[in-house]
């Protein structure tokens, strides 16, 4: 396989995986610029994911998530950190994929719960039963997190864990160390 030079990095997976603490690393070592997805659409909002849900509602918040991510895909040399169900959008899917490698952060259902403890920030998760919220939205979300360049699972590792398997995975998928540093 030829080496492929890459634009970006992007880091997808569902909430809770360490996308965000991750890309910040990853972005650090690569000396790159980040951008979290999420981060831009509060900033622009001037409101916390939570109250848009509240009070705009999904749909409102998947279109600003959707010129999130076109405003960050024009962007080169970056590490993007997405929200978890973005890459459920096919255009943004088609998006992410042409700005450069899709890594897709996984954690089994029990380790995501845990590690949102406190999920009152996470709007998708206000139910009865979180850790059957956990484990549909990860089922329903499966196909497209499968379209993904390379996964790595966080399950069982630390952050600086996981910014070495990407890296070593990136280097051995031949993209090329020169290219991505």
């Amino acid at each position: 396989m030829a080496a492929r030079l890459i634009r970006n990095i992007i880091l997808t997976g569902f909430m809770g995986t360490g996308k965000s603490v991750v890309g910040k690393s990853l972005a650090r070592q690569l000396k790159r610029r980040f951008i979290d997805t999420d981060t831009l659409i509060e900033q622009e909002a001037g409101i916390s994911i939570a109250q848009i849900f509240e009070t705009e509602g999904e749909p409102a918040f998947r279109k600003r998530e959707r010129q999130a991510i076109t405003w960050s895909c024009q962007e080169d040399d970056i590490v993007i950190a997405t929200g978890g169900g973005a890459i459920m959008d096919a255009e943004n899917a088609r998006m992410l994929k042409e700005s450069g490698i899709v890594i897709c952060l996984t954690a089994r259902p029990e380790v995501i719960l845990q590690r949102l403890h406190n999920t009152s920030s996470r709007p998708l998760l206000q139910e009865p039963k979180p850790l059957e919220k956990i484990q549909k939205l990860i089922a329903d979300r499966a196909d497209a997190y499968a379209q993904a360049d390379l996964s790595i699972d966080t399950s069982c590792l630390g952050p600086d864990a996981v910014v070495e398997a990407a890296l070593t995975a990136l280097s051995e998928k031949s993209y090329a160390a020169e290219k991505i540093a």
